[in-house]
């Protein structure tokens, strides 16, 4: 992915009820965004991408690489920011980019692939859970920025 591409991934990103709320979709991206990808970009554990179909953006996600000394000392991938433009969903192309995400994941000797989706985006977790994914887990989240307010 390249700094330009930022505009489609923020764009797909707010494409859904959830994103509306959290996603910025401005004429000048936020410096906030550009720092991100600055950070993501030149960190060999982070990789960021975006999926196109004859040059059209279908979608996008983040993997992260994460050394850990569970699991005997095992590298997991965390997948994150999995968006599916709302054009092409239901059509096959998000279970391409899931198992484009895996083999990426073997790739780099990942033991473990993990990842958290909303637990109001019904559709995804059905999505997911049909890839072979388990609820094993439950999760937190605490947004700091209400902790310094």
């Amino acid at each position: 992915m390249q700094k330009v591409d930022l505009g489609v991934v923020i764009g797909l990103l707010e494409d859904d009820e959830i994103g509306q709320c959290r996603e910025t979709k401005a004429n000048v991206i936020p410096a906030d965004y550009i720092r991100a990808f600055e950070q993501i970009n030149s960190d060999a554990n982070q990789y960021a991408v975006i999926f196109e179909i004859n040059g059209e953006p279908i979608g996008c996600l983040q993997i992260t690489f994460i050394p850990g000394l569970s699991r005997l000392g095992s590298l997991r991938g965390q997948i994150e920011g999995v968006r599916f433009s709302r054009d092409f969903r239901g059509k096959g192309y998000g279970s391409e980019m899931i198992a484009w995400a895996i083999t990426k994941c073997l790739d780099r000797g990942c033991r473990v692939l993990q990842l958290t989706s909303d637990k109001t985006r019904e559709n995804a977790i059905q999505f997911y859970e049909g890839l072979g994914f388990v609820r094993s887990h439950e999760g937190f989240k605490l947004t700091l920025a209400s902790v310094l307010e």
